[in-house]
C-alpha cells in the first residue's frame, strides 16, 4: 500500500445497515486486507447505521401499533443487555477471531426483524429488546476490533471515516423508514430488508474465511496471549472515562434536542425531529473531513472538538429563534463528531493482538455507560433547572472533557497516534 493512501480507495462498499441505536457505531467496508492472516472483503464489515435510523423512525409506530405508547421508553432494556454482552464478546474474539463477527452479525440482523413481529406488548417488548442488546452489543465490539485491526495493519484512519459512513446512513434509513410508513408498509419490513442484509454479509464473512483457509492463507487462529503477559485495565479504564464524558455528551443532543426545539421554541412535531437528522448529518460530514488529517494531531483534535462541542450547547441553551438553535445544533456536532472515534483509534493501534478484542470491549463498555447516562443527566438537570440550564450542563460535560483528555491519555500511555503499548504488561 502507498503511505497516506486510504484503503476504502473508490470503493465505499456495501455498508450494511444491522445496528439497533445503541452505541455509535461504525460501519467497516474497506478493501480486501489481510487481518490476522485472513483476508475480508470490504462488503462483509457491517455496522449499526442503517437499523439505528430505521428504529428510530419506526419506534413511535410500533409502539402505537402494539399499545405500548410510553412505557417502551423506560424499560431500557436495550442497554441492559448490550453491557454484559460487549465484556464477553472481547474474549470471544480474542478465542475465535472472525468467525464470532459473523454469528453477531447474523443475530442482530435476526433479533431485530423479530422483535418488530413477536413485540405486542410492554413486556415482550422490553424482553425482545433485551436479546437485541446482547446482539447490538456484541456486534459493535466484534466491527469496532476488525476496524482497529486494519487501522493498525494500515496506519490509515479507518475508524473515523467508518463512523462517518454510520452517521450517513443513520440519515438516509430514517428517510427510508419514514417512506416505508407513509406508503403504509407494515412495520416489520424495514427490519426485514435489514435482517437479509445481515444475513448476506454474515455469509460474505464465513465464504471469505472459508476461501481464505482452502487457500493455505489462514490456517491459525488468532494469536493466543503469552502466559507471562497480562492485561493491564486501568489504562483502558481511563480512555473509557473520557468515551464516557463524550458519548454523554453527544446522545444528550440527540435524545433532548427535539424536545428542546418544541418545548422552549415552539417548533411543531414535523420540524423538530429535522434536528437528530441534523446532528447526524454534520456528524457525518465532520468525521469524513477530520479523517484526512487525524493522525498526529488527535490531541488537538480532542481538545477542539470538546471546546467546539461544550459551545454549541451554550448557543443552543441561549438560543431565542429556530434557525440560531439549530446552527448551536450543528456546532455541537461538529464538536463531539471525532471524540470517541480518535480514543478508539489511539487504543486500537497501540493494542496487542491478542487481547484486542477484551481491550476494546473494556473501552467501549465505559464509553457506553456515559451514552446511557446522557439523557438521565439531562433529565435530571431539567427538573432542577429547566432545559436550557441542563443544557449549560451540557455544555459543562465538554469543558470537563477539554480539561481531563490530555491528563488521563498521558496517564493511560496513550498521547500520540503510534500508541505505546501500555496494555501488555510481561
Amino acid at each position: 500500500m502507498i503511505e497516506g493512501e486510504h484503503p476504502l480507495g473508490e470503493r465505499a462498499g456495501f455498508a450494511l445497515i444491522v445496528g439497533c441505536g445503541g452505541t455509535d457505531d461504525y460501519v467497516f467496508p474497506i478493501e480486501p486486507q489481510r487481518l490476522n492472516g485472513i483476508s475480508i472483503p470490504e462488503e462483509a464489515l457491517p455496522g449499526y447505521g442503517e437499523l439505528h435510523g430505521v428504529g428510530v423512525d419506526t419506534r413511535d409506530q410500533h409502539r402505537r401499533a402494539r399499545g405500548v405508547e410510553g412505557e417502551a421508553e423506560d424499560c431500557g432494556s436495550t442497554g441492559a443487555g448490550a453491557l454484559p454482552a460487549m465484556l464477553l464478546t472481547g474474549r470471544a474474539l480474542d478465542r475465535w477471531g472472525l468467525w464470532f463477527a459473523a454469528a453477531a452479525i447474523l443475530a442482530l440482523g435476526v433479533a431485530g426483524f423479530g422483535v418488530a413481529i413477536i413485540a405486542h406488548g410492554f413486556a415482550s417488548l422490553c424482553v425482545g429488546l433485551v436479546v437485541v442488546g446482547l446482539a447490538s452489543g456484541a456486534t459493535d465490539v466484534a466491527m469496532n476490533s476488525i476496524a482497529g485491526r486494519a487501522e493498525q495493519a494500515s496506519g490509515v484512519s479507518i475508524i473515523i471515516r467508518s463512523g462517518g459512513q454510520f452517521s450517513s446512513f443513520v440519515v438516509l434509513s430514517s428517510i427510508a423508514a419514514g417512506l416505508s410508513s407513509w406508503i403504509g408498509a407494515p412495520v416489520f419490513m424495514p427490519f426485514l430488508v435489514v435482517a437479509a442484509l445481515s444475513l448476506a454479509a454474515s455469509a460474505s464473512v464465513l465464504r471469505s474465511l472459508s476461501t481464505q483457509i482452502t487457500g493455505g492463507q489462514a490456517k491459525q487462529r488468532p494469536r493466543l496471549p503469552d502466559v507471562n503477559a497480562r492485561l493491564r485495565y486501568i489504562p483502558l479504564l481511563l480512555v473509557g472515562v473520557l468515551g464516557a464524558l463524550a458519548f454523554a455528551s453527544e446522545n444528550a443532543h440527540q435524545s433532548w434536542g427535539a424536545v428542546f426545539l418544541e418545548d422552549e421554541l415552539g417548533a411543531g412535531p414535523g420540524f423538530s425531529s429535522v434536528g437528530p437528522a441534523v446532528f447526524a448529518g454534520v456528524v457525518a460530514i465532520a468525521r469524513f473531513s477530520v479523517g484526512r488529517i487525524q493522525q498526529g494531531n488527535e490531541s488537538p483534535i480532542l481538545i477542539l472538538g470538546s471546546i467546539t462541542a461544550a459551545v454549541g450547547a451554550l448557543v443552543i441553551a441561549m438560543s431565542p429563534t429556530l434557525p440560531i438553535a439549530i446552527l448551536g445544533l450543528i456546532v455541537a456536532a461538529a464538536g463531539t463528531a471525532a471524540l470517541y472515534p480518535t480514543m478508539l483509534s489511539l487504543i486500537s493501534r497501540g493494542v496487542d493482538e491478542a487481547y484486542r478484542g477484551r481491550a476494546t470491549a473494556i473501552v467501549t463498555t465505559v464509553s457506553y455507560i456515559g451514552f446511557l447516562l446522557g439523557p438521565v443527566y439531562v433529565g435530571l438537570w431539567s427538573e432542577a433547572t429547566g432545559l436550557r440550564g441542563a443544557l449549560v450542563a451540557v455544555a459543562g460535560l465538554g469543558i470537563v472533557l477539554s480539561v481531563v483528555a490530555l491528563p488521563l491519555l498521558r496517564l493511560s500511555g496513550y498521547t500520540h497516534y503510534q500508541g505505546a503499548r501500555a496494555l501488555i504488561k510481561s
